[in-house]
């Protein structure tokens, strides 16, 4: 699996009915041929994607890149209830160049989602490097709560299931839970943390600090989430 599951679907519908109406408004602009984002699951497992199934050319290439770049940008500022014709307009693409490469919003989103679940392991894994094993677990937290806080689709990247989501995004998911686990230890190995604690209930606390963060406008951001990060530290005295 990939970060710990929660009850209920990973993509909530949160939009408005302004917003549901956009995105059906953008399901008509698409190619006959297209499959319908309302048939099947969130994340169809038909098959793989165009770009997956054979070379893209260069001009394909640059779209999709440009795609992308597009919806990182509005999941961050908005999350997943930003309507496909907004990135569609952010890409300077038509409607039928998005749905080409991305059946669906959910599968858009994924891509996203995988992305930044590869950022995270590899800042994890250059913390494994620091000498000082417990600055280096709870820097790497509050760096993640801290960039979370700022990036919609982050938050909710650490919230998604593992249901329904493709393989390799799974990986990703499952690779940094083990790099976790490893920072984990590490610091408990030098004290820095308690004892008891896994890789779980330090992602359910990450979760909490965010929650908190995002629900408390505190003039000094980050305080909050040090507070309850530190009651991962041993007990003094």
């Amino acid at each position: 699996g990939s970060l710990p599951p929660d009850t209920g679907s990973p993509f909530p519908d949160t939009r408005s009915p302004n917003a549901r109406s956009q995105d059906a408004r953008f399901q008509d602009a698409k190619s006959p041929d297209a499959r319908s984002p309302d048939a099947g699951p969130l994340l169809p497992d038909a098959g793989p994607p165009l770009s997956a199934e054979r070379p893209l050319r260069a001009d394909a290439r640059r779209n999709r890149l440009k795609v992308l770049e597009a919806a990182r940008e509005a999941f961050a500022a908005e999350g997943i209830a930003v309507p496909l014709d907004d990135i569609a307009r952010r890409a300077g693409v038509g409607a039928g160049t998005v749905y080409r490469h991305f059946p669906t919003k959910e599968a858009l989103f994924e891509a996203v989602v995988a992305d930044q679940l590869q950022l995270l392991v590899g800042d994890a894994r250059e913390a494994l490097r620091a000498d000082d094993a417990g600055a280096a677990f709870f820097g790497f937290l509050a760096t993640v709560i801290a960039d979370a806080r700022m990036k919609k689709d982050l938050a909710e990247a650490l919230a998604v299931t593992g249901t329904g989501l493709q393989a390799a995004t799974r990986q990703h998911g499952q690779e940094l839970r083990a790099v976790l686990g490893e920072l984990l230890a590490r610091a408990q190995q030098r004290g820095a943390v308690r004892d008891g604690i896994d890789e779980f209930d330090v992602h359910a606390i990450v979760m909490a600090a965010l929650t908190a963060e995002q629900h408390r406008a505190d003039p000094r951001p980050g305080r909050l989430a040090a507070m309850i990060c530190d009651g991962l530290r041993p007990p003094s005295g």
